[in-house]
């Protein structure tokens, strides 16, 4: 990962370290590698550089990790570059991209 953020501190990922089990799936499927392994638990990295696209909560088997999916930034972006816009995350205005 280059460092790129989409929008920063808008992103709805959490992980519960306590229900992780090292599996490293996380790191795996992750295309942005938000996610480390410290002392055989998942760590999140940097937050900032998730696209939100699901595919680590999705394959969790534990369910340690959640993530809203096409709500956050990587639909801010998108719904900008549609509408010739400024991207937005701001769930507070209408038209946001929640």
């Amino acid at each position: 990962m280059n460092g790129f953020v989409y929008l920063p501190d808008v992103v709805t990922l959490e992980l519960d370290a306590a229900k992780c089990n090292g599996c490293r799936m996380c790191t795996r499927v992750c295309p942005h590698a938000v996610f480390e392994i410290r002392d055989r638990k998942a760590f999140i990295r940097n937050r900032d550089h998730c696209m939100e696209c699901g595919a680590c909560a999705l394959n969790c088997v534990t369910g340690a990790i959640t993530v809203r999916s096409g709500v956050g930034c990587a639909a801010g972006i998108l719904n900008g570059l549609i509408r010739g816009t400024e991207p937005t995350c701001d769930c507070s205005s209408s038209g946001s991209c929640c």
